[in-house]
C-alpha cells in the first residue's frame, strides 16, 4: 500500500509540475507575441512619422528617388501627362529588372511629387542620397534620363536651367 501512495504522488506531483510547465509555456508565448507586437508597432510607428515628415525622407531606394526627382522636376510645368509617364517608365525600365518594381517606383515617384510642392525641396534632399549611392556615370545617366523624359510626349518640356544647375551640384558636379 505504501508503495502505491508513493506511486500516486509521483504521478500527482508529475501532473502539477506538468501543468505548471504547460502554464509557463503559455505565458512564455503571450509575452513573446507582445513582445512582437510591440515591436511591429515601433517599426509602423517609425515608418509613418518618416511618411507624415515627408514621402522623401521614406525613400531608401535610388530607382525611387530617381523617379521621384524626375518626376518632381518634369511636373513642375504641369501635371504628367500619359505620353511623358510613358517615357518616365521606359527610362526606369531601363535600370531595373522587372516590370513590378517599374510601376512601383513610377507610383510612388508621381504621389511623391504630388506631396511635395516646392522641387527645390526635391532635389536638395534626393540629390545627395543618390550622389551618395551612384558613381560619376551612373549620375551623367540620371541626368540624361531627365532629359529623355523631359523630351518625351506630346511638347518637349525645358528643365529650367536653375534646376539643373541645382541639380548638377547636389549630384557633385562642377558648375561653373
Amino acid at each position: 500500500m505504501p508503495f502505491l501512495i508513493a506511486i500516486f504522488g509521483l504521478l500527482g506531483a508529475a501532473a502539477i509540475w506538468w501543468y505548471r510547465l504547460k502554464y509557463m509555456g503559455e505565458a512564455a508565448r503571450e509575452v513573446a507575441d507582445a513582445v512582437g507586437r510591440v515591436q511591429g508597432n515601433m517599426r509602423r510607428k517609425k515608418l509613418r512619422k518618416q511618411a507624415a515628415l515627408s514621402p522623401l525622407t521614406a525613400i531608401d531606394d535610388p530607382v525611387v528617388a530617381a523617379a521621384t526627382l524626375i518626376t518632381a522636376i518634369v511636373s513642375e510645368q504641369g501635371p504628367i501627362l500619359p505620353q511623358r509617364e510613358t517615357a518616365l517608365r521606359d527610362v526606369i525600365s531601363e535600370i531595373v529588372d522587372s516590370p513590378k518594381k517599374t510601376d512601383e517606383a513610377v507610383v510612388y515617384a508621381k504621389w511623391a511629387a504630388s506631396q511635395v510642392e516646392d522641387t527645390t525641396i526635391v532635389i536638395d534632399k534626393l540629390a545627395p542620397f543618390l550622389r551618395e549611392r551612384l558613381d560619376l556615370n551612373e549620375r551623367e545617366d540620371l541626368l540624361q534620363m531627365l532629359n529623355r523624359v523631359a523630351r518625351g510626349g506630346e511638347q518637349s518640356l525645358k528643365v529650367a536651367d536653375q534646376r539643373m544647375l541645382r541639380l548638377r551640384q547636389k549630384l557633385g558636379f562642377e558648375v561653373h
